[in-house]
C-alpha cells in the first residue's frame, strides 16, 4: 500500500472508491450530482490517496483553513489503518493545527479520532440531513 498525493489521472478510480463507501456506509448522505467536484471543493488545497495494485483504497484532502475533508476508506480495505496513514500523510505535509468535523453517525471515525488523540471541541447541526432525517450531528475535532 502507498500514499501519494492525488492527481487529476486519479480521479475515475477516487469516484469508484467513493461509490463503495457510499454503497456501504452512505457516506456521503446523499450521492452528489457531481462526485468529482464534491471529492473537489472550491477550498481544497491538496489531496492524498492510499494505492495498492492500482486501486484507490482511500482519500483524504485538506482545505486553505486546515480542514481535513473527504476522508473515507473503501469497504475491502479498512482494518489495515489506512486512515491513520492518510491521516499522517496530511499531518507531514501541513504543519500547525488541523480540524475536522465528523457526523455522530460516524462512530467508527469518531472511535480513530480519539484513539489517534484528536480533541473533540465543540458539536452542531449540518445544514444537510441524516440518515435518520433530521440535521446531522456534527463533532468538531482539533488535532493532537
Amino acid at each position: 500500500m502507498k500514499v501519494r498525493l492525488r492527481t487529476p489521472e486519479d480521479m475515475d478510480a477516487c469516484v469508484e472508491a467513493l461509490a463503495q463507501v457510499h454503497a456501504a456506509d452512505r457516506y456521503p448522505v446523499d450521492w452528489p450530482d457531481d462526485p468529482r467536484g464534491w471529492l473537489t471543493p472550491a477550498d481544497l488545497t491538496s489531496a492524498w490517496i492510499a494505492t495498492e495494485a492500482g486501486a484507490v483504497l482511500g482519500h483524504v484532502g485538506i482545505t486553505r483553513d486546515a480542514e481535513i475533508v473527504r476522508l473515507f476508506v473503501t469497504p475491502a480495505a479498512r482494518g489495515r489503518s489506512l486512515a491513520a496513514h492518510l491521516l499522517d500523510s496530511v499531518r507531514a505535509a501541513v504543519r500547525g493545527p488541523l480540524k475536522l468535523e465528523v457526523s455522530s453517525e460516524g462512530k467508527a471515525a469518531i472511535a480513530l479520532y480519539e484513539r489517534s488523540g484528536w480533541r473533540r471541541v465543540g458539536s452542531s447541526r449540518a445544514k444537510w440531513i441524516n440518515a435518520a432525517g433530521e440535521p446531522a450531528l456534527l463533532h468538531h475535532y482539533v488535532n493532537p
